[in-house]
């Protein structure tokens, strides 16, 4: 049997989060790791120390993710989390899938407060979308369905989440960057891969 030191170094050496490449700096082509699949109601979540996913609740509300749901690894955010990207695809894609993606976009929103950037990407390898190379060429209607989920979802867990803007390609790459070098400050010195 092993001790939990040992289950933690082991867990560590195989975490999504810490051992999976972002992709490419520039955002061109970053790597996102799915939690959620486009569709579902169930909120999974990387449990940050195992590098599993955990059912974190099925969500109060009657509303479905409207796109493949997931992070960014090695990145890091003011609440806590690795970056979210919604990953545009045709397909619902399976949980701790590794996706190639191009970002497009970006959703600021306020979580209690608190800054939650959501990126949008599409799927590199689904050519219906991959030919999308910024949010102003998606449909409207697709962005107004996007918001009315990410304000609706919380409603019944008494949570307020106010969408700010979207935003474009430009500033939706930068927020990456920046993420990438929160995580190379703050989280590479503390961990023992």
């Amino acid at each position: 049997m092993m001790d939990s030191l040992t289950q933690n170094t082991l867990s560590m050496q195989f975490n999504p989060w810490h051992t999976v490449s972002y992709g490419d700096i520039s955002g061109d082509l970053v790597n996102g790791i799915i939690e959620i699949p486009k569709g579902s109601r169930a909120k999974y979540e990387l449990n940050k120390e195992t590098g599993l996913l955990m059912l974190d609740r099925v969500l109060y509300s009657s509303v479905y993710y409207p796109a493949n749901y997931g992070f960014i690894p090695q990145t890091y955010c003011d609440d806590g989390d690795p970056l979210d990207i919604l990953i545009l695809s045709q397909i619902e894609i399976q949980p701790l899938c590794m996706v190639p993606a191009k970002i497009i976009g970006v959703m600021r929103m306020l979580d209690q407060g608190e800054a939650d950037d959501k990126l949008i990407a599409v799927c590199a390898n689904d050519m219906s979308v991959a030919h999308i190379n910024d949010i102003g060429e998606l449909p409207a209607h697709f962005l107004a369905e996007v918001r009315q989920f990410f304000e609706e979802y919380k409603v019944l867990e008494k949570k307020v989440v106010k969408i700010e803007e979207f935003q474009g390609a430009k500033l939706a790459k930068k927020i990456f960057q920046h993420a990438v070098n929160d995580y190379n400050e703050k989280i590479r010195p503390t961990l023992d891969l």
